[in-house]
């Protein structure tokens, strides 16, 4: 698969002035609510109306969906209101009913995207469709796995994708429900600048007050588009009520989000801009070294434990260099976040070159 233009002809077709907006509920509970939100929603931004009608749980009893009675909910939806519908399929039954139903836009859920099986039955059904297909990353940060997935609809003739970053499971607990990871994201927008890419700030954040500020930093990084879950009565929600947003809401933050130029058009901007780089770029060399410096007292470490036949892993040790970086983090202004990723890869790669000097 190749970067083309042809990748966003589905997405320049629609001819709007601002990024794509894809809104509606988690899932689609009833034909009154599906109908009163996507009204709600008539002559805001959204374009795409969305509601999940199969819905995976993570565990059993929870709600998994209305099921194909959805369907002709969003189909009267889309009668009523002009706005085109979407929702997600996870197997050649759901594409065949959806198709069925006239959806406009499938998307495909990260559960079903890390299963190469199961992604090639859904891209085997939609063999030649124009509809267009977008597809959310794996659950796991894995680049290839998402970018395989989007090659086996492409290969089934379906040029018309994109992609859609709702960020990836972690078992340690953070600030979001899924962590973003941008840089997965950018490095998959850097391959395949034309292939649209949209974020679902809502499966990032798994809480509402911070939905806006991932839809700033997507809008910032140049994507084409937002997929927002958006309900009328968010705290009564039958599914992941605490990351859905109301209506009014998703019209505000439309309007508050601002959309930056892609480069610079001002001398003096680019000459300052330009010299900044220089300076990330030095300072990202120096990095470099001290790490690499770092490294070379590790293998002495792990010379001498090897001569005194002690453990590799300290804990005690490691818990002490932890606490104190998180305590100069903070005076730096570094999250405790970032603290603790960055330090924990730094002792990962201590401890990998300990064990090939105690092991050899």
């Amino acid at each position: 698969m190749e970067n083309k233009k042809e990748l966003r002809n589905w997405l320049d077709a629609y001819n709007l002035d601002h990024p794509l907006v894809i809104a509606g509920p988690c899932s689609a509970e009833t034909e009154e609510q599906v109908l009163k939100i996507a009204h709600q929603l008539k002559d805001s931004d959204a374009t795409v109306f969305r509601a999940g009608i199969w819905k995976p749980r993570t565990r059993p009893g929870n709600f998994e969906g209305v099921g194909a009675l959805g369907l002709k909910w969003l189909q009267k939806a889309k009668e009523e209101t002009g706005m085109k519908i979407t929702t997600e399929v996870a197997n050649a039954n759901h594409v065949e009913l959806a198709l069925k139903h006239d959806v406009d836009i499938l998307w495909i859920g990260a559960r079903t995207t890390v299963s190469p099986f199961i992604v090639q039955d859904i891209a085997d059904a939609l063999k030649g469709t124009d509809k267009p297909v977008l597809i959310k990353n794996p659950v796991n940060p894995d680049l290839s796995l998402w970018l395989g997935a989007v090659e086996r609809f492409y290969t089934q003739d379906i040029k018309n994708l994109g992609v859609i970053h709702r960020g990836f499971s972690t078992y340690e607990k953070t600030r979001y429900r899924n962590n973003p990871e941008w840089q997965v994201a950018v490095d998959l927008q850097n391959r395949f600048p034309d292939l649209p890419l949209i974020l679902d700030p809502s499966h990032i954040a798994g809480r509402r007050d911070i939905i806006f500020d991932l839809s700033q930093t997507a809008l910032d990084l140049n994507y084409d588009g937002l997929m927002i879950e958006t309900h009328h009565d968010p705290d009564n929600a039958w599914s992941d009520a605490a990351q859905q947003i109301t209506p009014e809401t998703l019209i505000k933050y439309t309007e508050d989000l601002k959309i930056r130029k892609e480069v610079g058009d001002d001398k003096a901007y680019n000459n300052k801009i330009n010299t900044l780089r220089t300076q990330i770029d030095v300072i990202d060399h120096q990095l470099i070294e001290m790490m690499g410096k770092r490294m070379t007292v590790a293998d002495d470490i792990g010379q001498l434990k090897k001569e005194h036949n002690v453990a590799v892993l300290q804990s005690k040790r490691w818990n002490e260099i932890l606490g104190k970086m998180i305590l100069q983090g903070e005076e730096k202004n570094l999250s405790e976040e970032f603290i603790l990723r960055v330090f924990k890869a730094i002792h990962q790669e201590s401890i990998n070159h300990q064990e090939k000097i105690i092991n050899h």
